[in-house]
């Protein structure tokens, strides 16, 4: 009871944020010239009649995708950091822990609130570009359910590695440091994607590990395939090949299985290091 209890005062504590009020502006206009840019391809390929249009919707809706998951990326890593770090420095923590409550029950009940923040954020404002990708060139991914969960779990695990750097330094510090993490992963996703079409094992190797070493990449990319027409793979198969928006192949249960576990290893060290920290 008192993780749920805690959870729901994390959940209450995100929202009442200024961070959630810059969410939704950059939110609402993304969402906005997305909508402007698919009424351009509508008008520019006359619906989706042909498969450079659909190819075009795939490419775009990714793309306004990748804008959602860095706007979930850079608020969930700001909000995990003030979570522990500033109340440790606040002094609040210490008040909290005065009472019989564990540790442990305090970090997990704020990882739960803001994983429900974060998926509540991906699930609207995915949902949303959608329905715009429906409504202005008639697109509709195969898979979008699927999508947004894939994007919801890369934002679970960027945000367990914020608790993890909060309960270690700053909490300004902390998104920063999960925000350039987030980044250099993605760069490292595109340049092992350019090794696997050149030829070149070292920079496909670069691609390799970096997605087990952080996952978020490797999430995305999962979501990529899932919002793309599955005809698109047959048609323009060259057009993938290192393409940093589309992709060619969807994610292995073993490697949604290791996402799980990289994020529960995290957690768990995350418990660990605020147990053993002075208040």
């Amino acid at each position: 009871m008192t993780v749920l209890t805690i959870a729901s005062l994390t959940l209450q504590e995100a929202s009442r944020r200024k961070v959630l009020r810059s969410l939704a502006v950059l939110t609402v206009l993304l969402l906005g010239l997305s909508a402007w840019g698919f009424t351009r391809i509508d008008a520019t390929f006359g619906g989706l009649t042909s498969g450079e249009s659909r190819l075009a919707a795939a490419t775009v809706l990714n793309l306004v995708m990748f804008g959602l998951s860095l706007i979930s990326a850079l608020g969930t890593a700001f909000l995990a950091g003030p979570t522990l770090a500033g109340e440790i420095e606040s002094g609040i923590a210490l008040a909290m822990m005065t009472r019989p409550v564990r540790r442990s029950a305090v970090l997990v009940g704020k990882w739960l609130g803001l994983v429900a923040f974060g998926s509540g954020f991906v699930a609207v404002a995915g949902l949303a570009q959608l329905l715009i990708v429906r409504t202005t060139v008639g697109y509709w991914p195969p898979q979008p359910f699927l999508g947004l969960a894939l994007l919801a779990a890369q934002t679970a695990a960027l945000l367990t590695l914020g608790l993890l750097l909060s309960t270690v330094i700053s909490p300004m510090a902390s998104g920063i440091v999960s925000v350039g993490l987030f980044g250099a992963t993605w760069i490292a996703g595109v340049v092992g994607a350019v090794g696997e079409v050149l030829g070149n094992a070292s920079l496909a190797q670069v691609g390799t590990v970096s997605k087990m070493l952080l996952p978020t990449d490797g999430l995305w990319r999962g979501a990529m395939h899932a919002f793309q027409d599955p005809t698109l793979l047959s048609q323009f198969s060259e057009a993938f090949e290192g393409h940093p928006f589309l992709s060619q192949t969807g994610l292995t249960p073993t490697y949604v299985a290791w996402a799980a576990i990289w994020t529960a290893v995290v957690l768990a060290l995350s418990a660990l290091a605020f147990q053993r920290r002075d208040l």
